[in-house]
């Protein structure tokens, strides 16, 4: 079952990914965050149960980086590097 969780979470990152690539999302869109942050928190959570440190590390940060960018949406503000 886990296995099964973690390509779930596998799979929202990459649909935002291709979808980003192929010119059919942008990066700063909400759709784009949320798949991300979805993912990434699905990720985390089985990377932390397995003790899977390094990758514990790049699935928080990817979750925390998608979570900002969500919040910069939320206040009204684009996100992106700053201006």
């Amino acid at each position: 079952m886990a296995q099964l969780v973690q390509v779930v979470g596998a799979v929202f990152i990459l649909i935002a990914f291709a979808a980003l690539q192929f010119g059919r999302m942008r990066a700063e869109s909400r759709t784009y965050l949320v798949l991300n942050l979805v993912g990434s928190l699905i990720l985390t959570v089985l990377a932390l149960i397995d003790r899977q440190w390094g990758f514990l590390l790049l699935e928080a940060v990817w979750a925390i980086v998608s979570a900002w960018g969500l919040i910069q949406l939320s206040r009204g503000q684009q996100p992106g590097p700053a201006h």
